[in-house]
């Protein structure tokens, strides 16, 4: 049986006196892969920086685990929003990575033979060599989210939580991506923010739907009904062949 990772217990938590989550509850669990979709606003992004520790909530607890026992914290790699990146820093892919490993090393000293190889191995799984010095300003959407995602892995994390990570590249490398999460999920959790609903329950294992309250669904059938009352559009399932995917039906949005 899988241990727990991380419990959260009756969270809530409110931007500018709004609340934003009310009485939530989740266990993501050692090896899981959990989707968590919902409308835009309905508390996602909360939800994500009070596990990452970046938003006091003002109620509840999240309790961190290792072997099944309570510890302070454990490590959790983050890959962002592509808008929250700067892409006019100087810096380079390597330099990129590397920072990953920065709370390993105190202020003052420098990183060790070691951690630069463990760099090096990240960007060959990243498929990123050769480009080790080129600044992140000349990268594609596909080669900065790797770059991004090689600094979420490169501390080994228990944990990588992916927010919105669709919006870096196109539809044709997306396949690619979840390939290669599909390989990191086989060492350690995930956890994946999207508003892509089809995309999402095509790959993850668990599903969280959030939206204030949140439903969690220990599989990715999601009641078509949850969808439509909280997305505001008619959803339906379709299969064909191995590529189940979200259809929207024929709807309007009342303005």
């Amino acid at each position: 049986m899988a241990h727990p990772l991380i419990k959260i217990t009756d969270l809530s938590a409110s931007y500018d006196r709004k609340t934003v989550l009310s009485h939530v509850n989740l266990t993501v669990y050692e090896h899981d892969f959990l989707g968590i979709i919902g409308p835009n606003g309905g508390g996602k992004t909360t939800l994500v920086k009070s596990i990452l520790g970046l938003h006091q909530p003002d109620e509840g607890e999240i309790r961190f685990y290792q072997d099944g026992k309570v510890v302070p914290s454990i490590n959790m790699g983050y890959l962002p929003q592509y808008n929250h990146i700067d892409r006019k820093f100087p810096i380079s892919v390597s330099e990129v990575v590397l920072s990953g490993l920065s709370k390993q090393k105190s202020l003052f000293s420098r990183y060790s033979k070691e951690q630069h190889e463990q760099v090096r191995q990240i960007i060959v799984r990243m498929g990123l060599e050769g480009l080790e010095e080129r600044a992140i300003g000349q990268l594609s959407g596909g080669q900065l989210q790797r770059t991004m995602l090689g600094r979420a892995l490169v501390s080994d994390p228990e944990v990588i939580i992916l927010d919105e990570p669709n919006t870096y590249i196109d539809k044709r490398f997306e396949a690619k991506l979840y390939e290669l999460l599909e390989e990191i999920n086989r060492e350690r959790a995930i956890i994946l923010v999207s508003h892509d609903i089809g995309t999402v329950l095509q790959n993850v294992k668990t599903i969280a739907c959030v939206n204030e309250t949140l439903d969690y669904h220990p599989d990715t059938e999601v009641p078509p009904e949850w969808l439509e009352a909280h997305f505001g559009c008619p959803i339906e399932l379709l299969g064909h062949g191995n590529l189940p995917h979200r259809v929207l039906k024929c709807h309007t949005h009342n303005h």
